[in-house]
């Protein structure tokens, strides 16, 4: 598995994206890591770990985050918060592909 030339090429605006919402690490997972990544009509599917914010803030964040790599890949994004994972199958799925894109 391995992230997508679409991702690597935008890396460094994912980067300002990334400190603009105050997310602390994002990873790339799904079709995007696998071989039925279709470049011209696949979503983006993305793993975000944000850093401690007030309630307010978090949504905020969250939106801005997401609206932000809409308009960066012109393309949907499925932006799944890490701790807000509750079923076990989607959790290991995800863990099994995920690929870091931002953060240590």
């Amino acid at each position: 598995m391995q992230v997508p030339t679409l991702v690597t090429e935008r890396r460094e605006a994912i980067a300002e994206l990334c400190r603009q919402a105050h997310a602390r690490r994002l990873d790339l997972f799904g079709s995007a890591v696998r071989e039925d990544f279709d470049a011209a009509s696949s979503d983006l599917d993305f793993l975000v770990e944000f850093d401690e914010l007030p309630p307010v803030r978090y949504a905020e964040a969250f939106f801005s985050l997401k609206q932000g790599l809409e308009r960066l890949f012109a393309r949907p994004v499925d932006l799944v918060v890490e701790r807000a994972i509750r079923n076990p199958y989607f959790k290991q799925r995800v863990s099994t592909e995920r690929q870091r894109v931002y953060g240590a």
